[in-house]
């Protein structure tokens, strides 16, 4: 039940999220990108970590109807007790910390990672796959974009599928920016748009060249709210919590990894022989390394 009241909350400030005041709107944007940390903290530290007053936060819990910020706060912090049980424990993680220090540290950046991935794994939602799978093969023609660190999750992601959907295509595919090559980009197709903070600047125009030609639009970012004006159809949310200076990418690779795996299964036989084609054109032209065989000397 508090599950349900959480996503009951951010869906509202969703909705409202244009409307409020500046401050607000901050408030708002945190507690939707950040429901675990918003369920843990303070309202001190919540508004520290914001940037912002308490008194913000107050408000923006009476502009929902709550009577204070603690009752605003009590569901997220129900579904974060739930989420995280005491059976959920591996104790080969716990054990790695008994290699001193070093082990210690290994283990919280294991942890880490695994955590980022299930979380990423749960928001991909059975709807949600199907929707985006479905736009990308219904397209007339399906295009990835992305640009700085995230480029090699497109790469990457346009390099497999393009053996089950031959009409996916990788932009930019060289150093220019996304918008060189989106101008016939029009309403029969499906524009997969890849990126985390700080926002690319080339990304989010983009996006909004999409929407002005009516294309669809599929988002994979931490935050459905990257910048002004940015409509899409649909929103793959990723974790991205590091304990470095930089966005860990393994939640977004999984997302990447199952649509991957739903694109060449409904590809069906098309798809497989696609795929056997590119290997054997690999393998005719070398280009993959294979050992020789050791010579047997004659008695």
């Amino acid at each position: 039940m508090s599950a349900i009241q959480k996503n009951e909350i951010c869906k509202r400030l969703l909705s409202d999220v244009d409307d409020l005041p500046p401050r607000l709107q901050l408030a708002a944007k945190y507690i939707i990108d950040h429901t675990n940390d918003f369920g843990l903290d303070t309202i001190r530290v919540t508004a520290e970590k914001i940037g912002i007053s308490a008194n913000s936060l107050v408000r923006l819990a009476s502009h929902l109807g709550f009577s204070s910020f603690e009752e605003m706060r009590e569901p997220f912090r129900i579904a974060l007790v739930e989420q995280y049980d005491s059976t959920g424990g591996d104790g080969w993680i716990n054990r790695l910390s008994d290699a001193g220090p070093f082990g210690n540290s290994h283990a919280r950046s294991v942890s880490n990672e695994i955590d980022i991935v299930k979380q990423s794994l749960k928001l991909l939602t059975v709807e949600k796959t199907e929707s985006a799978v479905n736009m990308l093969m219904n397209a007339r023609s399906a295009y990835v974009t992305a640009t700085r660190a995230s480029y090699a999750l497109a790469y990457y992601f346009h390099y497999v599928g393009r053996m089950a959907l031959p009409n996916l295509h990788l932009i930019p595919r060289h150093m220019g920016s996304p918008l060189d090559e989106m101008i016939s980009v029009g309403k029969e197709d499906v524009l997969l748009a890849i990126t985390f903070p700080p926002y690319s600047a080339d990304t989010i125009s983009a996006l909004r060249l999409a929407k002005r030609n009516g294309t669809k639009v599929i988002l994979i970012s931490d935050s459905e709210l990257i910048a002004p004006n940015i409509e899409v159809d649909l929103f793959l949310k990723v974790t991205l919590h590091s304990l470095h200076h930089f966005s860990c990418f393994a939640g977004a690779m999984v997302v990447l990894e199952s649509l991957l795996y739903h694109l060449v299964s409904h590809g069906g036989e098309e798809a497989q022989a696609r795929i056997a084609s590119y290997e054997a054109l690999r393998e005719d032209f070398g280009a993959y390394w294979q050992a020789k065989l050791p010579k047997l000397r004659k008695k």
